[in-house]
């Protein structure tokens, strides 16, 4: 079975045709449960979110800040396993038609097994990978597997890849390029900065994929700010922080919900 990249592809392209950013949410599978998970994704979904990244919960995250290293000990705490994260894809995507990535550091798939993992992912209707420590150069038998099985390959760019660099990246890359607005970890920032805008410009010169810009958007007005350079605007901590502040799980569905859709204006302010 094919995965959905042309659906992602699609997705950005429709956010194009209407002078707009994509929204691009993201969420950790298996938290606050499992469940719970799937309905959080359900709920940005409906709030207003154009494509969805579901995170694998990965003990040592390194591009992770701790409000998703938090929730990520939540869900390893949880029990989830790969297996949930499969489920996690397929029912979000099969109620809502959205296209959903999953977000992944390298060793848990290398464990698993490439063409397992990417069969799988088809299978549940997944679109594609974001790999944020997946050495370019290392990445071949992956990208084999992903072609095959019509998944794309999202690399993540960042501030301190030189030009020479980010074309060797966005080269092998496909769907689009994630690019990191600064050096660091996930988090709410209160500025965004022009790191970005600059980060954008140079990334286009390399490649006719879209570029999305995450780390650091939490509102609206930053997600417009973004929305006036970029092709999408990826949120996730503050997704997370809302459903970790919220007093029970349907305050925390309300509340990711609610954010998605002041995230959705934004992203059409540009």
């Amino acid at each position: 079975m094919s995965g959905n990249v042309e659906l992602l592809s699609s997705a950005l392209a429709q956010a194009k045709a209407e002078n707009r950013a994509a929204l691009i949410a993201y969420l950790p599978a298996g938290f606050p449960t499992v469940d719970g998970g799937i309905e959080a994704v359900k709920a940005v979904m409906a709030g207003g979110a154009d494509i969805v990244e579901v995170g694998l919960p990965h003990s040592d995250p390194v591009l992770d800040g701790p409000v998703i290293q938090t929730a990520d000990d939540i869900a390893l705490r949880g029990g989830v396993k790969i297996a949930d994260v499969m489920r996690t894809v397929r029912e979000a995507h099969e109620a809502t038609g959205v296209p959903i990535l999953v977000m992944t550091y390298w060793n848990p798939i290398d464990r698993y097994g490439v063409e397992r993992f990417t069969a799988e992912l088809a299978e549940a209707g997944g679109a594609g990978c974001i790999l944020p420590d997946l050495p370019v150069q290392e990445s071949e038998l992956w990208r084999e597997h992903a072609d095959k099985h019509g998944l794309a390959t999202v690399f993540v760019v960042a501030p301190s890849s030189k030009d020479e660099r980010l074309a060797t990246i966005t080269a092998a890359g496909s769907g689009f390029v994630y690019a990191a607005s600064l050096m660091g970890v996930t988090g709410t920032r209160a500025s965004v900065g022009e790191q970005a805008q600059e980060l954008v410009l140079r990334t286009r010169a390399t490649t006719r994929l879209p570029v999305c810009v995450g780390l650091g958007v939490s509102n609206a007005e930053q997600a417009a700010e973004v929305a006036g350079f970029a092709d999408g605007v990826i949120v996730g901590s503050a997704f997370v922080k809302a459903i970790l502040d919220a007093p029970d799980e349907a305050a925390g569905l309300a509340a990711v919900r609610s954010l998605a859709g002041e995230l959705a204006e934004g992203v059409r302010k540009r």
